[in-house]
């Protein structure tokens, strides 16, 4: 298949690519490196089906070849990224979604939106099952990005009304594993990179709270399964364990193997105290469920940074691909 993947380039979206690649597809890859580095996807700069492109889908965009699926990522996924572009949160996930529909129409592609767990909000119920309409404050801090989702469900959900477009909403709840950055705000790359330098784990309140962490290949899985299917959604993506903060801090520091104290910090404006999904349904219409433990997985991401932090320690050339225009 054709299939182009926005936010290509990001932690989900070079993972999707690779693996896209991988089975035989040809992959158009649009990024505009907002949040992202060009260095995620240089692996794949040599394979003869990949196509990188900087673009801002924010802005009507096509690509010259015909497309079966758009697979939409293109978003800031983190609280100090949108905390820091809060308009351009907003307006990637409605009018950088409104862009991506419309290529999928053109062509007659599928649509697939990479939606988040984040439209839960701070769920009073629990476990999150996908008719759970969530519990989000739309003025807060965090509603840039929780609103811009919903409203990106909302939008995907009327093209599949009222113009018959084949669209697939996944939901995806914590995810982690080798290319996350290592100051992005995220609480596993967090707590690696803070054991890796031998410096305090911070905790934000008094790490009762609870994450479901799923590693990346299991829900680059579950993502290829639905762009595949013909699912409507949502679909509820993320692995079902659910873990308390200060229990993956314990995690990490048994993985690395540091000596790090732990520090409490007050906790942030409208965090979740729980998040865990029910993946019934991901489990029923796409055969899928996570199946890497988080001790295995945090064993693999340890070790990618600790990989990072050794090149990074030795001069040399890294690779930056050669990106076209749209």
């Amino acid at each position: 298949m054709h299939v182009v993947v926005t936010g290509g380039s990001g932690f989900l979206g070079a993972h999707l690519c690779e693996a896209l690649l991988r089975r035989g597809d040809t992959v158009w890859c649009l990024d505009n490196f907002s949040t992202s580095s060009p260095e995620n996807i240089a692996h794949l700069c040599g394979h003869p089906g990949f196509r990188p492109v900087r673009a801002d889908v924010t802005a009507p965009f096509d690509v010259p070849a015909p497309v079966h699926v758009v697979a939409h990522l293109a978003s800031p996924a983190s609280p100090p990224d949108y905390d820091r572009l809060p308009l351009e949160t907003l307006a990637v996930g409605s009018r950088g979604t409104e862009n991506a529909l419309r290529l999928a129409l053109r062509h007659g592609a599928r649509f697939l939106l990479a939606s988040t767990s984040e439209v839960y909000g701070d769920p009073v119920i629990h476990p999150q099952p996908e008719e759970y309409w969530g519990n989000v404050n739309p003025i807060g801090p965090r509603s840039v990005y929780d609103e811009a989702k919903r409203y990106a469900e909302a939008l995907s959900s009327a093209y599949r009304r009222s113009r018959a477009l084949n669209v697939g909403i996944v939901r995806i709840f914590n995810t982690y594993g080798p290319r996350m950055r290592p100051y992005d705000g995220r609480v596993v790359s967090t707590f690696i990179r803070q054991a890796l330098e031998g410096s305090p784990l911070t905790i934000y309140g008094d790490g009762s709270q609870t994450r479901s962490f799923c590693y990346v290949e299991d829900l680059i899985r579950g993502i290829t399964a639905m762009a595949d299917s013909g699912c409507d959604g949502p679909v509820n993506l993320g692995n079902p364990r659910e873990h308390t903060v200060r229990e993956l801090a314990d995690l990490v520091l048994q993985a690395t193997g540091s000596r790090s104290r732990i520090e409490y910090r007050p906790l942030p404006v409208d965090d979740p105290t729980h998040r865990q999904p029910v993946i019934t349904r991901a489990r029923e219409q796409l055969g899928w469920s996570p199946v890497v433990s988080i001790e295995e997985g945090l064993e693999r991401t340890v070790a990618w940074f600790a990989d990072q932090a050794r090149q990074a320690d030795r001069s040399g050339y890294r690779v930056r691909p050669a990106l076209m225009e749209v």
